[in-house]
C-alpha cells in the first residue's frame, strides 16, 4: 500500500514522490521547496483526508460504473439476442467503466486519457451495450451479425492497445531543460505565447467572426438555430457544388481565434494577479466573452463543439483543480445519458423539431445518435466488399483543404460513403476513429494508430501537468490551452468522420504556432 504524508499546503492530487508530471523524484524533495538539484517546485502531497474520502468514493464509483448500470441495463426488456455480440459488448462496458473510475480516482490528472475513457464508456460500452440488449439500434445494420461481432471485438483490441501506448509513455521520462538552456534565455523552453502576437490574435479573432457574423446577415441568425445558419451558409454563396471547403474556413476561422484568444485570457486572469488588476485586460476578456457568445453559443452550434468549448474554458480557467477534473468526468457519464440526447432542441426550427418521447432513460440510446459501434459493424461490411483503401481516407482528411475542383477524386467522409453504400438519404453518419484506421490498414492498423494515440495522450497528459503547475512556464504556456482543447475536441475526433473534424483542428495549430514562441521572457511574466 503506498503511505500517504500529511502538509500544511493543502491538496495537489499527487502522491509522495511524484511530481506533477508523474517523474519519480528524490524522497527528500519536500513540498513548496525547490526539487533536487535546484529542479521546479514539487507540488504538495495529498492529505490524509483525501486519501481515506477517495477510499470511501472509490468503491461505489468502481461498482456504479462496472457493475450497476451494465446490470441495470441487462435487465431491460428487449427482443436482443444474447449471442457473442452480447457477451463481448458487456465486457467492453465493464473494461471501459473500470478504466474510466482509474481515471476519475486517479491522484494525477489525466486530461485526455479521462475524456477518451468517459467516450469509449458512454458512446462504444453503454450505448451499444443497450441497443444490443433492447434489439434496435440507431442506423440499421446491413451486414450479417458476424460483423458486429467483429466491431465490438476490434473495439475491444483497441482499447487495449490505446492503453498500451499510454503504458510505454509512462516508461519513458520527460526531457528537462538544462540550467544552461534555462540561463541562455534562447531557445529549448516550453512554448509561451509571445505579448504581441497574442495581441494581434485577438484583432484577428474580431475581424475574423465579425466578417463571420456579417456573411451570415448579423449576430440575430445566431439565436436561431443550426438549419438557419447551414441555410444562410448555402445561401451565402461560399458552398460550392461537392465541396464545403469554402463555408469550412469561414466557419472555423469565425469561431477558433475567438476561442483560443478567450482561453489564453482567461488563463491569464486564473493565474495572473497583476492581469487582474490591469483594466485593458479585463475589458478584452469580457469583450471576448461577448464574441464567443455570439460564435460559439450552444444555440447555433453542434452539440459536441459547444461541449469543446465548454470543456476547454473549465480546464483553463481551473487548471490545477483536481475536484473540478474529477466532477467533470463523472457527471459527465450522467450527462451523456440524461441531457445531451436532448441537447440538439436548437438543430431545428419548431416546425422541423422532432417532438422527445421516451418511456426509458435507456430509450434515447438506442434511438438517437449513438451509432458509433453499429456503424463500425456497416464500416466492416462495406470494406468486405471492396477492400482496405491502404491510406487514401486519412489522405483526405490530411489534405482537407483541397478543393474537389482541385483534387476531383478526394475522398468523401467515411461516414457518407458508407450511408451511401447503405442508401441512406441522411448520411451524417459517425465514423469512430476506429473505423478509420479500420478502413485504410484493417486489424494491424487500427491495433497500431490506436497505440500511437495512447502514446500521444498520455505524453500530452504529463507535459499538460508539470504546464499547470507552480514551477510551469506562466499564464502564457501554450501548452496549458492547447491540452485542454484538445480534451474538448477529442470528442469530436473519435466520433469522426476526420474529414469533417480536419479542419477545426488545423486551425487551431495554425494559430498556436503563429503565436507561440520558445524564448523565455522572464521580465514580461505576468506572474
Amino acid at each position: 500500500m503506498v503511505s500517504v504524508h500529511t502538509s500544511a499546503h493543502g491538496p495537489a492530487g499527487d502522491t509522495a514522490g511524484d511530481t506533477a508530471d508523474g517523474t519519480a523524484v528524490d524522497a527528500a524533495a519536500r513540498p513548496g521547496r525547490p526539487g533536487p538539484r535546484g529542479g521546479p517546485f514539487e507540488p504538495p502531497e495529498r492529505p490524509i483526508a483525501w486519501a481515506m474520502l477517495s477510499r470511501a468514493v472509490s468503491v461505489p464509483l468502481i461498482l456504479g460504473l462496472v457493475c450497476f448500470l451494465p446490470a441495470v441495463i441487462a435487465a431491460q426488456p428487449g427482443n436482443g439476442v444474447r449471442d457473442t455480440a452480447y457477451w463481448l459488448q458487456l465486457v467492453l462496458t465493464c473494461y471501459a467503466g473500470a478504466r474510466l473510475a482509474t481515471m476519475i480516482l486517479s491522484t494525477r490528472r489525466r486530461l485526455l486519457q479521462g475524456v477518451f475513457w468517459m467516450f469509449v464508456y458512454i458512446a462504444m460500452g453503454v450505448a451499444p451495450f443497450a441497443q444490443v440488449v433492447i434489439g434496435q439500434t440507431p442506423t440499421p445494420m446491413v451486414g450479417p451479425r458476424q460483423d458486429l461481432i467483429t466491431a465490438v471485438a476490434m473495439v475491444l483490441v483497441g482499447c487495449a492497445a490505446y492503453d498500451l501506448g499510454a503504458l510505454l509513455a509512462s516508461r519513458r521520462p520527460l526531457r528537462r531543460r538544462t540550467a544552461s538552456a534555462r540561463g541562455s534565455g534562447g531557445g529549448g523552453g516550453p512554448a509561451v505565447a509571445h505579448p504581441l502576437r497574442l495581441r494581434l490574435l485577438v484583432l484577428v479573432a474580431f475581424a475574423a467572426s465579425a466578417f463571420y457574423v456579417m456573411k451570415l446577415g448579423g449576430p440575430a441568425v445566431f439565436f436561431t438555430s443550426r438549419q438557419e445558419i447551414n441555410e444562410t451558409v448555402a445561401a451565402s454563396g461560399v458552398v460550392t457544388e461537392g465541396s464545403n471547403v469554402g463555408s469550412a474556413f469561414i466557419k472555423g476561422f469565425g469561431q477558433v481565434p475567438a476561442l483560443l484568444a478567450l482561453l489564453f485570457y482567461t488563463r491569464r486572469l486564473a493565474t495572473s494577479y497583476r492581469a487582474r488588476r490591469t483594466p485593458s485586460t479585463v475589458l478584452v476578456w469580457v469583450a471576448l466573452v461577448a464574441l464567443n457568445l455570439v460564435v460559439n453559443n450552444p444555440i447555433s452550434n453542434a452539440r459536441y463543439w459547444f461541449l469543446t468549448v465548454l470543456m476547454a474554458f473549465v480546464f483553463t480557467a481551473m487548471p490545477s483543480s483536481a475536484a473540478v477534473y474529477r466532477t467533470v468526468l463523472a457527471t459527465g457519464v450522467v450527462g451523456a445519458l440524461v441531457v445531451f440526447p436532448y441537447a440538439d432542441k436548437f438543430r431545428y426550427d419548431d416546425e422541423g423539431q422532432r417532438p422527445a418521447q421516451s418511456a426509458s432513460v435507456f430509450e434515447p440510446l438506442v434511438t438517437k445518435d449513438y451509432d458509433q459501434m453499429v456503424m463500425f459493424a456497416n464500416t466492416i461490411s462495406w470494406v468486405d466488399t471492396r477492400g482496405h483503401t491502404y491510406g487514401r481516407q486519412l489522405t483526405g482528411s490530411a489534405l482537407f483543404f483541397v478543393p474537389r475542383a482541385v483534387w476531383s477524386g478526394k475522398p468523401e467522409d467515411t461516414g457518407v460513403r458508407v450511408g451511401q453504400w447503405m442508401g441512406l438519404r441522411m448520411t451524417n453518419l459517425s465514423a469512430p476513429l476506429w473505423t478509420e484506421f479500420w478502413v485504410d490498414f484493417g486489424a494491424t492498423g487500427m491495433a497500431g494508430g490506436m497505440a500511437l494515440i495512447g502514446y500521444a495522450a498520455a505524453r500530452t497528459d504529463r507535459r499538460y501537468a508539470r504546464a499547470v503547475t507552480r514551477a510551469g512556464p506562466g499564464p502564457g504556456s501554450v501548452l496549458a490551452i492547447a491540452a485542454p482543447l484538445i480534451a474538448g475536441y477529442t470528442f469530436i475526433l473519435l466520433r469522426g468522420p476526420l474529414l469533417q473534424a480536419a479542419g477545426k483542428l488545423a486551425i487551431a495549430a495554425l494559430c498556436l504556432l503563429l503565436i507561440a514562441t520558445f524564448r523565455e521572457q522572464r521580465a514580461k511574466r505576468r506572474r
